[in-house]
């Protein structure tokens, strides 16, 4: 009990623990496999594919964050049982089937779209490069596409279920997920067809997704079946004023985080993008792990919100902030420790990532990101968006100065660029936003303003 109480770590940290833990080691495993197996171009290729299919954030319009926290505070109201039987408010009820049906029709239509699109432009921007080195990239990357039009239409329904309060089942899910994608990519790895590695990945997500929403197909039919009538969300008055402020975020957020591996592609050409990709990787995961213990608190965070318990909300917030900041610094000392130790015993790896300094730059980036995310799950439980101004500015002055860094310095550029813009820069903003809302939510003067608005 003292370890749990000082760890933070409970079932649903367990599971995503057990998950990213699982995520640490299987991309040691995969960078060595991708270093065995893939040449220096299609290692590019390999990080690129990602890249792009990410675009997908662009086409989600914020739809899963949204869903998450609708969900969240309806349920604050609710009883629901294993079997899908739901007990509480009936107004509750109907606005939680409304928010379920109108999520699962317009992800049906976007994915249809996304997937078009993504077609078109990894065709666009793979055919120069691929054509000229003889990469057979084509079928790779069609797969790829079908494989994330399909988790695209199933994540909303899982993070509808989170914010259901199925935080440890979700969390037991994301682990089952990466392990049945890992073991699929290493499948490929190794039978020498890397390329459809990725796709392989996603394709295990999406078996995995299939089958836990195949257990929960009674709460979800019941809420599908149900007629939500006058109880029905009102989209445009009552979510879409905060959810177009989380998309523009979230896409702004793509152009903060996943070009660099397409313009160092495009500048640097496919062999520099992979070592940049996997330098990526490996501390995005290492975030992804600290980040568990903030990430599993979104859907309590709504609930608590909801209650108007702001108290036990901070109390919760910086545990976990402490908590998971502590896990991540701890992990980028140790990679930096390590970094000279396993190139010294295998160097032939050592040219498919970022040296040194660069590395410990992206790490630095890493920790920066991970105050604002934390930040970002806590304003935005609030069902409210602060941050659409700052993310657009910090998104076009990060792309500019992106393309610019790139064709002086290079990848030494793109890193430099990365880390002062989605680093530094984003955390300043993040921290002043925070400090500033957190006391304008939580006056009496702004609570009494909230009722006043519901009562009429």
């Amino acid at each position: 009990m003292r370890i749990k109480r000082y760890s933070g770590i409970d079932r649903a940290i367990a599971f995503s623990v057990i998950g990213r833990g699982w995520s640490a080691f299987s991309g040691v495993v995969s960078v060595m496999l991708i270093a065995r197996f893939l040449s220096p171009d299609q290692q590019g290729y390999y990080y690129t594919f990602s890249s792009l299919v990410a675009l997908q954030i662009i086409f989600e319009l914020g739809f899963s964050f949204v869903i998450l926290q609708l969900a969240a505070h309806e349920r604050a109201h609710l009883t629901i049982h294993r079997d899908g039987r739901i007990e509480g408010a009936e107004v509750s009820q109907a606005r939680m089937a409304s928010v379920l049906q109108k999520s699962v029709r317009w992800y049906a239509l976007a994915a249809a779209i996304m997937a078009v699109v993504l077609l078109g432009i990894g065709y666009q921007f793979f055919t120069k490069e691929g054509s000229a080195k003889g990469i057979f990239w084509q079928i790779p990357w069609l797969l790829v596409v079908l494989a994330t039009s399909i988790t695209f239409q199933i994540d909303p329904i899982i993070s509808f279920l989170e914010g259901c309060g199925q935080v440890v089942q979700v969390g037991r899910l994301r682990m089952t997920q990466g392990i049945a994608g890992s073991l699929l990519a290493w499948t490929a790895l190794a039978l020498h067809r890397g390329l459809y590695a990725p796709a392989l990945i996603i394709c295990g997500q999406a078996g995995a997704g299939i089958f836990f929403l195949s257990q929960n197909r009674n709460l979800l039919l019941r809420l599908m079946r149900m007629k939500p009538g006058i109880h029905s969300i009102k989209w445009s008055k009552e979510v879409w004023p905060f959810q177009w402020r989380v998309a523009v975020s979230w896409a702004s957020a793509y152009f903060i985080w996943q070009v660099l591996n397409p313009i160092v592609f495009a500048y640097r050409g496919s062999a520099e993008a992979g070592r940049l990709g996997m330098s990526l990787n490996i501390a995005n995961s290492l975030g992804a792990l600290a980040l568990t213990w903030m990430s599993t608190k979104a859907s309590p965070f709504g609930a608590l919100i909801a209650r108007r318990e702001f108290a036990e909300l901070d109390k919760l917030f910086f545990r976990a902030l402490i908590q998971s900041s502590a896990i991540l610094l701890g992990g980028i000392a140790s990679l930096m420790l390590l970094y000279p130790v396993l190139f010294y015993f295998f160097p032939k790896y050592q040219s498919r990532i970022l040296p040194l300094p660069y590395f410990g730059i992206v790490l630095l980036t890493t920790a920066c990101s991970h105050i604002v995310v934390s930040a970002a799950y806590y304003l935005r439980a609030h069902k409210k968006e602060p941050f659409l101004f700052f993310w657009v500015a910090i998104a076009i002055i990060s792309g500019l100065s992106l393309l610019v860094l790139v064709r002086i310095w290079g990848t030494l550029g793109v890193v430099l660029g990365y880390f002062f813009c989605s680093g530094l820069l984003r955390m300043v903003s993040a921290i002043y936003l925070f400090r500033k809302k957190r006391l304008e939510w939580h006056t009496p003067d702004a609570l009494n303003l909230e009722t006043s608005v519901g009562i009429s």
